[in-house]
């Protein structure tokens, strides 16, 4: 058997579990972000004469930091400077979107990935709104785990905010927990590509940091680090399998000089 044969072998019997949330007006939306998804049915399916064929599409408005999305490095600038010492200029900065450091740069991600699960480390569903995840409660989790974070890996931190997403009031979900800068130096210091979390921003939406400011992590792992986030995942459903090491598919649009995409990632475990 090659390689190849055997690589699709381990595949098709493992499970994959869908990490993202359905995309449907109303949905939690970061306030700077509103309205978020829209969509307008442009064309029905209606008799017109003797046609027997008819087609209905529509249009789709919808913020890139909607819904289950990933960050692009043009997203985060401090003093108008971004990762890599990017200056903010009209040659990079146009009407048009970024001509450096857009989505489109982001190369299709499929790698290890690891689950923190933080509420289960604590032995609850869900962390308390408002909690900051600290360096701490990471460490813990990790050592709880036997898990080993690897540079390149895909670190997913499951605070248990997610099972409120679908909640008819929002706020719930906006007023969840988050990480705290702390935490995400820690991370950070692991070198892993991405960092994700079942919340709205990954960090606490309202905390503000003495040093760093609003949403410190922001600036910690993307402008500092030049590590992608990830927000709004859907992790109950890999957390309730109990998976702490899986294989994490993310393909994010090439969407050219936007500073997010919409996405929908899949955990793969293996048999």
């Amino acid at each position: 058997m090659t390689d190849l044969e055997s690589l699709l072998t381990a595949v098709a019997g493992g499970t994959a579990y869908e990490l993202e949330h359905p995309r449907y007006i109303g949905a939690p939306i970061f306030p700077a972000h509103w309205p978020g998804f829209v969509y307008t049915l442009h064309r029905r399916h209606e008799r017109m004469g003797d046609a027997v064929r008819t087609s209905a599409s529509g249009t789709i408005t919808m913020q890139e930091h909607s819904g289950t999305h990933i960050d692009a490095l043009c997203h985060q600038a401090v003093e108008l400077e971004m990762f890599g010492g990017v200056q903010v200029s009209p040659d990079v900065q146009t009407d048009r979107g970024f001509t450096e450091l857009g989505v489109e740069t982001i190369a299709p991600i499929m790698g290890r990935g690891v689950l923190l699960d933080v509420a289960a480390t604590k032995g609850v569903d869900a962390l308390e709104q408002g909690y900051l995840i600290t360096e701490a409660d990471l460490v813990e989790t990790v050592e709880a785990g036997g898990i080993t974070i690897r540079p390149g890996d895909c670190v997913l931190v499951r605070t248990g905010n997610g099972r409120y997403y679908a909640d008819t009031d929002t706020d719930a979900y906006l007023r969840g927990p988050g990480v705290g800068p702390e935490a995400a130096r820690w991370l950070a210091a692991k070198k892993p590509l991405l960092c994700g979390a079942d919340n709205v921003a990954f960090d606490v939406p309202d905390h503000v940091d003495p040093e760093l400011g609003s949403l410190p992590c922001h600036v910690v792992l993307i402008y500092e680090a030049g590590i992608y986030i990830l927000e709004n995942l859907d992790l109950e459903g890999l957390a309730a399998a109990g998976a702490t090491e899986f294989l994490f598919v993310c393909l994010p649009l090439k969407l050219e000089g936007v500073t997010g995409s919409p996405v929908r990632p899949v955990a793969l475990t293996l048999p």
